[in-house]
């Protein structure tokens, strides 16, 4: 495996390119400062009447109707949801793409699916940042950055794998390293993490853990700080430097717990059910499910949202973090401004 850094990349290249950011959501906002940061031509192309035009004239961005910032620019990067994606590149991408243009991606998902067919005379690419966006964007700001993958997909005009390289480097990706992949294994190991440790996996854990002691009798704040606060600090003594630096630092009580009972927890029917979850992803099937529920109006995604919401882990996690402000002084999504 080939790691390049800043000095790999001829920063130059994107510099010459006019890069349209198509949306401004997480990704999208961060990409599009971090590049203009970076001395890159940015337009921030946005559908008329969007929310997120003020936003982004705020941040001193020049702002423009979607047709209207493709058809300037040499490079289009889409960051709209996954979701939408399809519709926006057929309707408002494709029919204004200058031949021989670049398109890029940061995640896989619609390239990899055969959801969107690009035209034979285009770039495509990815650069895919292995953090949030607002993680990308408040990195940069202090000098530092989020690892990056890129791949190319289809290299009809040349450079695809120069121009991502830049790109990358361009939104501070090159300061922590930058890997070669394919949009597959990209969105496979993207899909599957996120659902089976990051994002599905924890939240069940946590949920399931806080409600354990909570239907035990003990209170629900205990419970918080036990199954939820602290998680961030031993997230952050893995991330700093690995499990064995985690179980360093934790007593041994703790430790011995830790590799005694978590494999009591994650047992061989937790992994017979990771190996479905990626023949899901896989095979296709969650992408179809996921379109499927998009086109429907979203159902499942909405009452999970209100079921979250209303969730008494929430409510008294609120408080409780009502009650340490420095939170909310250093908080990296602020949603008026991101």
């Amino acid at each position: 495996m080939t790691v390049f850094y800043d000095k790999d990349a001829d920063l130059e290249l994107i510099k010459r390119k006019k890069v349209a950011i198509i949306g401004y959501g997480s990704q999208g906002h961060a990409h599009a400062n971090n590049l203009k940061e970076s001395g890159v031509d940015v337009v921030v192309g946005l559908r008329t009447g969007s929310g997120s035009a003020a936003k982004a004239e705020r941040a001193g961005l020049q702002v423009a109707p979607i047709e209207d910032a493709v058809a300037a620019a040499d490079l289009v990067m889409l960051l709209t949801p996954d979701e939408h994606q399809v519709d926006v590149y057929q309707n408002q991408i494709e029919p204004n793409l200058p031949n021989g243009a670049t398109v890029g991606f940061a995640h896989g998902f619609n390239i990899h699916y055969q959801l969107i067919e690009p035209r034979p005379d285009v770039n495509i690419v990815m650069i895919a940042p292995k953090g949030p966006g607002h993680l990308v964007r408040s990195t940069y700001e202090s000098g530092r950055g989020v690892p990056s993958l890129i791949a190319v997909y289809q290299d009809a005009a040349g450079q695809a794998k120069d121009l991502s390289l830049a790109y990358a480097v361009a939104i501070g990706a090159g300061r922590a390293g930058v890997i070669e992949t394919s949009f597959q294994a990209e969105t496979e190991t993207d899909l599957f993490g996120e659902q089976s440790v990051l994002c599905g996996g924890m939240m069940s854990l946590i949920q399931a853990g806080y409600e354990t002691l909570v239907e035990a009798g003990y209170e629900p704040e205990m419970a918080y700080f036990e199954c939820l606060h602290e998680v961030k600090l031993i997230v952050d003594l893995i991330y700093e430097g690995g499990i064995a630096n985690m179980r360093y630092s934790i007593s041994n009580t703790a430790e011995y717990g830790d590799i005694t009972r978590g494999k009591r927890l994650v047992n061989e029917d937790t992994r017979a059910e990771m190996r479905n979850i990626l023949e899901e992803i896989q095979s296709g099937s969650f992408a179809r499910e996921f379109i499927a529920e998009h086109q429907s109006g979203s159902p499942m995604l909405k009452a999970g949202r209100r079921r979250a919401a209303d969730s008494q882990i929430e409510q008294v996690g609120e408080k409780l973090r009502g009650m340490m402000p420095w939170i909310a002084a250093d908080r990296v999504v602020d949603q008026s401004r991101n």
